[in-house]
């Protein structure tokens, strides 16, 4: 790759916080700035140079802070704007960079604007959201929100509906005003002028859309108002920019990220974490995952974006459950599967992401009452189900597996009182397995998840084939065994997974003549017979094989 090509994001691992979720500094339960503050150098030890910051604007919470009243003001109980400006200074005095939330599909209800536009027709800020006259007395059209019901909300003082993808308090700005979208740049650069290192731009191939010809994603103007936003905000700034786009293909995905359209850094795609639904079906409808399944769909977003795009690498979020319980097996092998999905995913092409406890190989909660799951998705859903005639049994076990939730209980930092989070009494209830899984004893524990994940950074951040190489997939047909090549030059890496717990094996062609060695293993006596390897439970090598220097 040439040098002009290369972006310093191409080498960093991004570290995901979840404000609310992270570290209580004051007492009142919920995570504030202050403690991103206080366990950055935490973050840093780690490896990771990035932290991606979910949203701490003023709202009011409907949807854990994606629901913004005021773009320009920090919600109270996370903090002050002093509190921010320094998160940002300290973070450049450790060479690290933040990079915040921008969720401009909607806003929340509170916000000035909505506030405004719902007073007449005839209001200014009217038009910055998406209105329709009712038809037959009900609403404009059958478009759902993606929180269950409809996603048409009706206002009687106007006698329109409007639209809201989300909740009914988070109503969908409307991207074809010219004026909101210049409110937007305004807002954007008021960030960037602060100093933020980039934006995580939430569900973001939604702004295109078209409601009276039912296009939510993907709309046929999406592409011109990202171009637009590039040119007027970030563009020339070397920000790392990603966009959430769960409707995204292989063919459009190049379109967000290839460096001369000037869109986007990278975009997340969720194709590979919707492999365990039934087709057709919603995320709570379960199958089991066929890794076959898992390598196509990884290895064609590895192909399709090797010359003309990047690749994000991720398996956690604050959307996604714990990966760990999910592909990996969070009881007997926790260790061994959570560093096997680490070593699977840090050693593609792309820039790999971390959400917090990860690193820890945190898990899901299965809480016992439905009360205890407080995402408002999982409650809407709960009552859906309910209503269409599911079994309570059956609901819990889909959220047990599935429910957002599971990624937002409080950052487990140690054994003590509500897992070293808060002194007071947290906001949502605590995985109960903290006494055994949490920071200070994997740092205290040489063999931990911790310091493999940190072995990983620092072998990929030096390592130009873990970076650059070209992806080649092996095996495509083998049902327990994840392997690839990487490429790069004359040099070539070779990544082994075994996915299951159960003994497989696995050969590879090398010369007599070739060097091979292990770069990271999750067993410490992992073989370096390649040619005949014996995999054991949950297995995962990095081998770097140097053709013709063998002794």
């Amino acid at each position: 790759m040439l040098d002009k090509q290369r972006k310093w994001w191409h080498k960093s691992v991004i570290y995901q916080v979840y404000p609310r979720s992270f570290y209580d500094t004051n007492g009142d339960g919920i995570g504030d700035i202050k403690g991103i503050i206080q366990k950055i150098d935490y973050i840093k030890d780690l490896g990771a140079d990035v932290i991606w910051l979910s949203p701490v604007y003023q709202s009011p919470n409907v949807d854990n802070g994606y629901d913004i009243s005021d773009y320009y003001s920090i919600l109270p109980e996370f903090g002050t704007m002093e509190d921010m400006d320094k998160l940002l200074l300290e973070s450049q005095k450790r060479e690290m960079r933040i990079i915040i939330d921008l969720v401009v599909n909607h806003t929340s209800d509170q916000h000035k604007w909505f506030q405004e536009a719902k007073k007449s027709k005839n209001n200014p800020y009217r038009d910055y959201y998406i209105w329709r006259d009712p038809v037959d007395g009900r609403e404009p059209n059958e478009l759902k929100s993606n929180f269950g019901g409809s996603a048409w909300e009706f206002d009687e003082h106007t006698n329109q509906y409007y639209l809201h993808f989300y909740s009914k308090e988070q109503p969908d700005l409307n991207w074809g005003n010219k004026q909101m979208r210049q409110s937007i740049w305004n807002m954007m650069n008021f960030w960037i002028n602060k100093g933020i290192g980039g934006f995580r731009m939430d569900v973001i191939d939604l702004i295109g859309k078209e409601p009276d010809k039912l296009i939510k994603e993907n709309g046929p103007k999406l592409h011109e108002y990202l171009q637009e936003m590039n040119k007027f905000t970030f563009g020339g700034k070397d920000l790392l920019t990603v966009g959430e786009t769960w409707g995204a293909t292989t063919a459009n995905g190049k379109l967000y990220s290839d460096p001369k359209r000037n869109e986007l850094s990278m975009i997340f795609q969720f194709e590979h974490m919707q492999l365990d639904k039934m087709k057709g079906k919603q995320r709570w409808d379960l199958k089991k995952l066929d890794l076959r399944e898992l390598k196509q769909v990884l290895s064609k977003w590895q192909y399709a974006l090797d010359k003309e795009g990047w690749n994000s690498l991720f398996w956690n979020n604050h959307d996604l459950p714990r990966i760990v319980s999910r592909w990996g097996n969070d009881r007997e092998y926790r260790v061994q599967s959570a560093k096997m999905l680490a070593t699977l995913l840090h050693g593609m092409k792309g820039t790999p992401y971390i959400y917090q406890g990860e690193e820890i190989g945190m898990t899901n909660a299965t809480f016992d009452s439905v009360e205890d799951y407080l995402d408002i998705e999982t409650q809407n859903i709960y009552r859906e189900r309910i209503e269409a005639g599911f079994k309570k049994e059956e609901i819990m076990k889909a959220f047990y597996m599935k429910a957002r939730d599971n990624a937002r209980t409080p950052m487990q930092w140690s054994a003590d009182k509500n897992a070293g989070f808060t002194t007071g009494s947290p906001w949502m209830k605590l995985n109960s397995n903290y006494t055994q899984i949490n920071v200070e004893s994997a740092i205290k524990d040489s063999n931990s998840i911790f310091y493999y994940y940190q072995k990983l950074i620092h072998i990929r951040k030096n390592n130009e084939n873990l970076i650059y190489g070209t992806y080649c997939l092996l095996d495509p047909e083998d049902e327990s065994i994840y392997a690839y090549e990487r490429i790069f030059e004359d040099k070539k890496l070779l990544i082994v997974c075994n996915f299951y717990d159960q003994e497989r094996s696995f050969k590879f062609p090398v010369s007599s003549k070739d060097k091979v060695q292990i770069l990271i293993s999750n067993y410490d006596d992992s073989s370096l017979n390649v040619q005949n390897l014996q995999l054991r439970p949950y297995e995962a090598m990095i081998y770097e094989i140097i053709e013709g220097e063998a002794k």
